[in-house]
């Protein structure tokens, strides 16, 4: 882990400072050595016109479940490209997003993730995606100090 990686407790404040992870009620569940877990509940607001979670939204859970498990070894990151493959209808009482680091390197980051919906505790798969990651020398947005 490089000296500016996050920490769980750094991405939780950070988590808490965007509007859109709060609106829709990311959790970071983990976040530790190129890893990630997200959950996220059932939100109504969040569904697509036959009633499913919106593609959107599964590929911010994609998006944003790999930018976390980045930033545990390569500090803040930017996404530069993604991709979603939408494998069944998101239906559930929450969905979960696990994310993993497949390679980092100086000047890209390469994750994955997969989306799960949860019902009566039981997990499947829904969805999964690739996000290429830029590391940034210092956030554009409101990050907490790692001292805090």
């Amino acid at each position: 882990m490089t000296s500016n990686a996050y920490s769980l407790e750094v991405l939780k404040k950070v988590n808490l400072t965007a509007a859109f992870n709060c609106w829709l009620g990311f959790e970071i569940i983990r976040a530790e050595g190129g890893e990630a877990e997200l959950r996220m509940p059932w939100q109504d607001e969040a569904t697509q016109y036959a009633g499913f979670l919106h593609a959107g939204v599964i590929g911010a859970l994609i998006d944003t479940a790999c930018g976390y498990a980045a930033t545990t070894v390569a500090g803040p990151v930017l996404a530069s490209h993604y991709s979603v493959n939408c494998m069944a209808p998101a239906v559930g009482q929450a969905f979960v997003a696990r994310a993993t680091v497949a390679r980092a390197g100086k000047r890209q980051v390469f994750a994955r993730a997969d989306v799960f919906a949860e019902q009566d505790g039981e997990l499947r798969l829904v969805a999964s995606g690739e996000v290429i990651l830029v590391p940034v020398d210092s956030p554009a947005a409101k990050v907490p100090s790692q001292a805090a």
